[in-house]
């Protein structure tokens, strides 16, 4: 059977293994986690773009992880909410659906690590060279970095899905929630070497160098506050590096708990969960993280909300 050729279009997803009895109330936590994500996150880009005094390239920065949260979340959450709601037999997908998604899935995990390379660079600038910050962080610099980190990103995942779609196909099933690349080359009986090694030098080129930057990156803004006994710059310096960390140490262990699990197959269901929890609770968090920890956001929101309250005591 598995040196057969498949023509149909159909393939299988395997779902999560949830009794009936969990499904509805994993299905409206699920859902209420997704709202979470789309209203912090797209009210976020909404105050920044709103706010004038916001209009600076760190807070712009801020915008492409946003953007990108969304995208993400979208991507997978629907699909396996409506998945938490069918049987086994009817969890299907068409084989372009599923390269689609794993593009998209891809291109979001890639697009993680570029966009926190340019953030990193941008309070490098900020920090070490503050009296050239506005000389170099210029419009035309923010859009050149945002076009770099969109396009690498771009160009690296279509390549890597480009050598999975070439190969022909000998199986239906997808033994995962959500197709990805990895679940695109499994279909085939043809050697898949080459995926393996493009595969590999991807992850090493995308997880290498953002790891090398950002920790080149920090050991130099960490010289810097040593050096420096302004308490001020000091404590500008902690709180939107010790943010911007925070959030890159949490993609990193996620996808690097993905990748070990990917060796054991026989913890698939602990690797479900953890590609679930990966693209949920990160976009929900950086909202979050961002949103609270920067006094200026902070203090956007909350005139928002109180604007809103005495509007609702006027109308009493």
């Amino acid at each position: 059977m598995e040196n057969q050729t498949f023509v149909v279009d159909i393939l299988i997803l395997e779902g999560l293994k949830v009794t009936t009895q969990f499904s509805i109330p994993a299905f409206i936590l699920l859902l209420l986690i997704y709202i979470v994500i789309m209203v912090s996150n797209i009210g976020l880009v909404v105050l920044i773009f709103r706010s004038r005094s916001l209009h600076q390239p760190m807070y712009l920065l801020f915008c492409n992880m946003s953007i990108n949260d969304v995208f993400g979340a979208t991507i997978i959450i629907p699909h396996v909410l409506r998945d938490l709601l069918l049987s086994n037999s009817e969890r299907y997908i068409r084989y372009i659906d599923c390269a689609v998604q794993a593009f998209c899935v891809h291109l979001h995990a890639s697009l993680s690590h570029t966009v926190l390379m340019i953030m990193a660079f941008d309070r490098y600038v900020a920090i070490c060279n503050p009296l050239r910050y506005a000389t170099i962080m210029t419009n035309r610099m923010l859009l050149n970095l945002s076009v770099a980190a969109w396009g690498t990103a771009f160009v690296l995942v279509v390549i890597l899905v480009g050598l999975s779609v070439r190969l022909s196909r000998c199986r239906s099933v997808i033994f995962n929630l959500f197709c990805d690349n990895a679940s695109l080359f499994k279909l085939s009986c043809e050697s898949v070497l080459i995926n393996h090694i493009y595969g590999l030098g991807y992850t090493v080129v995308l997880l290498g160098s953002s790891i090398c930057s950002i920790t080149l990156t920090y050991l130099k803004i960490a010289v810097v506050c040593v050096s420096s006994r302004n308490k001020v710059l000091n404590s500008r310096a902690l709180q939107t590096c010790a943010t911007h960390l925070a959030v890159y140490i949490l993609l990193l262990v996620s996808g690097f708990v993905i990748v070990i699990l990917h060796r054991f197959p026989r913890l698939s269901d602990h690797r479900k969960v953890a590609a679930v929890l990966g693209h949920v609770a990160l976009p929900a968090l950086n909202a979050v993280i961002y949103g609270l920890q920067i006094k200026e956001v902070r203090q956007r929101i909350m005139a928002v909300f109180h604007n809103n309250k005495v509007a609702l005591m006027d109308v009493k």
